[in-house]
């Protein structure tokens, strides 16, 4: 039998015939690795009746009466959907030193009983050692092995010691019956399938860490998010205290959803109200600061955009957002320059969602426009106004999701007057908050004084 050759790309797992040096599908430059393939003989489909196959009622089903069980950590919790599924694979990813090996290991504090069983393939022992002492409070009881091959992972996972595996890292980890190297697209791919099926097989959570590469996406194959149950990333700067793990994906809960925590000498502590957290402290507001509201997943959070209005020394006017969309900047600013005769053709114009957070919610849209028209007069807004509404291109100020829920939280913090869309079948009524009520962005403009 003929042996074969084919050429995969380690980015994101396109196949070729042949090598190329820059990979058509994702665009990486020397990405392809060469992977030894048998000859196949071609064979004639058997459609001849193999035996009986038992099929399941859905309501015959059973899920037990401890469908999920908690981490003791709410907003861990709250990113997997509730709590831990049984034979489920998480993928917990982000770049180095941001907190994924302590965020299991202190999850271990509240699930000793469950028999936690921590692998890891890049520190040693003592190493672990010491970083538990810092968290303190780490069960001595934790069991840990220093293992990188899968057939002797695979076997300490099979163990009555193992009832939660913990794999730092799955780019550390290889099968020793392939000769690519560790963290290649082979090794990736088939270890991350046979730790699936263990899981499955076994009724046994699995938790694994994944590097992220230079562009910010999950290091290896892109088919290693395709094989996982949840995906969850650590977003946040090492020059700052917060962390924020987003769900990216989730087959047992809502994607989206995010939790949010700060980096102490102790570890990751939760934070208990987010949007105070994210909120500025001064007593006076600055020209172009404003506060707006976003959902992530099913929580309100109240963030303060802020943005900077100057003239521009090029031809081309600079348009840069950190924290949202480029696109959507340009579109906004766009709409002012028609509808109000805005010029800002003749500025740069730079926005930042404070805190670091990547908003994608289009609630947030009358906000930014009421903030970059605050910079261009150089006029501030009150600190006690929050502006919540989606922006059309014809200037119309449209209904929003969870509108409620937003003004409620704005309530919670103290805010005396909220510009929101002007929704017929809004029925909501408080007297610690005056909603005004706006059609259009000109509207929204006069009710500011801008």
């Amino acid at each position: 039998m003929k042996t074969k050759y084919k050429y995969i790309c380690s980015n994101c797992g396109y196949e070729s015939a042949k090598w190329m040096g820059r990979c058509t599908t994702c665009e990486s430059w020397d990405s392809f690795e060469e992977v030894q393939i048998e000859g196949k003989h071609s064979k004639k489909l058997n459609l001849e009746k193999r035996g009986n196959i038992k099929v399941h009622k859905l309501s015959e089903i059973e899920t037990g009466d401890e469908y999920r069980f908690k981490t003791g950590i709410s907003e861990f919790d709250r990113v997997l959907g509730g709590g831990i599924i049984p034979g489920s694979f998480v993928l917990i990813a982000g770049d180095p030193g941001i907190g994924k090996s302590t965020i299991t290991l202190q999850m271990t504090r509240s699930l000793i009983d469950k028999k936690p069983l921590y692998i890891t393939g890049e520190e040693s022992l003592s190493q672990i050692k010491h970083r538990a002492d810092r968290l303190s409070n780490i069960p001595g009881d934790l069991n840990i092995i220093a293992e990188t091959e899968l057939n002797k992972i695979i076997d300490a996972i099979n163990s009555d010691e193992c009832g939660i595996a913990i794999v730092d890292s799955i780019q550390s980890v290889y099968l020793s019956e392939l000769d690519s190297t560790p963290g290649s697209f082979v090794q990736v791919r088939e270890c991350t399938s046979k730790l699936m099926q263990l899981a499955k097989r076994l009724n046994k959570p699995i938790f694994t860490i994944g590097h992220i590469n230079k562009e910010g996406s999950i290091a290896g194959p892109k088919i290693l998010e395709h094989m996982v149950d949840t995906v969850l990333q650590f977003e946040g700067s090492k020059g700052q205290n917060y962390r924020i793990l987003r769900t990216i994906k989730n087959r047992y809960g809502s994607t989206n959803e995010i939790g949010i925590f700060e980096m102490s000498e102790k570890g990751l502590e939760e934070v208990s109200n987010p949007s105070e957290y994210f909120l500025s402290n001064s007593i006076d507001n600055e020209p172009g600061t404003i506060t707006v509201a976003s959902t992530e997943g099913n929580r309100p959070l109240l963030i303060e955009v802020q943005t900077l209005v100057s003239p521009t020394g090029f031809s081309v006017p600079q348009r840069t957002a950190t924290g949202f969309d480029n696109r959507r900047l340009q579109m906004i600013i766009a709409v002012l320059e028609k509808k109000i005769g805005a010029m800002f053709y003749k500025y740069d114009v730079f926005l930042n969602i404070a805190g670091g957070l990547k908003v994608n919610d289009t609630s947030t849209d009358l906000g930014i426009a009421m903030s970059l028209v605050s910079s261009l007069n150089n006029q501030p807004l009150s600190k006690n106004t929050i502006v919540i509404g989606e922006i059309g291109l014809t200037g119309e100020v449209r209904p929003v999701s969870g509108l409620v829920e937003k003004i409620k939280e704005a309530e919670k913090l103290g805010f005396k007057k909220a510009i929101v869309p002007n929704v017929k079948k809004f029925s909501y009524r408080s007297s610690k908050i005056d909603l005004i009520k706006v059609n259009r962005i000109e509207e929204a403009l006069k009710k500011l004084e801008l």
